[in-house]
């Protein structure tokens, strides 16, 4: 079975839920506690074995690639000043040369249409795709505990939660099939049903593994909601000849491109922290405390 080696993170998108603060700055970049978002999304995947990593991007999003790139003006004065603990927290963040590629959309067409732009750089090979709006901790990590299903059902793997069920009609969910623990054999997915007709309470989380045939599909796909060429259609054809599993992971999703969702992100990753992170509880239990007073 062929491993995962590539993941294509679509970044075109002009984070319109959190304007005005997206309004120079690329929602990606974010800052969730100490780090952009997109460095956790990234960290997720090089945790599943991710070697290579495809960036669909489009104007105004060179932040991103300079991110990534070797700021030698800034580790040259980190040396000099002899501050060798955050230089070496800055390098760890450095991927390997090579690694990362960068395309643009051009056009705001919908998310099937961002995946399509990666096509020549994935060519025939299953692959990751994360939205980097969505940030999850796990332990393994989401996208690994995928590759592990992966590596024993091959086809189509999906990350679904349980969510509420009187909030399904904001979510894209599956249709069980079959269930074996975390292991769920998908027959269909519905986008935002009614909860009358929500065939499940498993909502689909932003991250998926599909085979390089989704390409085929994705070349010919009609607009559909919103006017824009949307992965799930394309999925809902490749499951008449493929397989696809489902995995509800073991974490905790964070949609970072709501307010208050980036808000609980924040506070989430910084409680998480090993160092700051008693402090950082602290400090909010001292602002709420002010604010009852």
């Amino acid at each position: 079975m062929t491993q995962i080696r590539k993941a294509v993170l679509p970044v075109a998108g002009l984070g319109t839920r959190v304007l005005p603060a997206t309004k120079s700055i690329p929602k990606e970049m974010l800052p969730v506690f100490d780090r952009p978002a997109i460095q956790y999304v990234v960290d997720e995947a090089l945790a599943a074995g991710i070697e290579h990593f495809v960036f669909v991007t489009g104007r105004n999003k060179g932040a991103i690639e300079d991110y990534f790139d070797r700021a030698y003006e800034l580790e040259a004065t980190l040396q000099g000043k002899g501050k060798t603990e955050i230089l070496d927290e800055l390098r760890a963040t450095r991927p390997i040369p090579g690694s990362m590629s960068f395309v643009r959309q051009q056009a705001p067409l919908g998310l099937g249409h961002a995946i399509w732009c990666a096509r020549d750089i994935i060519g025939d090979e299953p692959f990751a795709i994360l939205l980097p709006d969505v940030l999850v901790q796990g332990e393994p990590s989401c996208l690994a505990q995928m590759t592990e299903v992966y590596a024993d059902t091959g086809g189509n793997v999906i990350a679904v939660e349980q969510v509420p069920e009187e909030d399904v009609s904001k979510y894209g969910v599956i249709d069980p099939k079959s269930r074996d623990g975390k292991r769920i054999e998908m027959q269909g997915m519905v986008e935002k049903p009614g909860r009358d007709v929500a065939p499940s309470n498993l909502a689909i989380t932003g991250r998926y593994i599909l085979q390089g045939r989704i390409f085929k599909y994705l070349e010919d796909q009609a607009a559909g909601a919103g006017g824009e060429i949307q992965l799930t259609d394309a999925m809902a054809r490749l499951m008449q000849d493929a397989p696809f599993h489902a995995v509800e992971y073991s974490g905790r999703s964070y949609d970072c491109g709501d307010k208050l969702g980036y808000l609980q992100a924040i506070l989430a990753y910084a409680f998480n922290d090993p160092h700051l992170g008693e402090s950082a509880k602290g400090l909010v239990r001292k602002t709420l405390d002010s604010f009852e007073t």
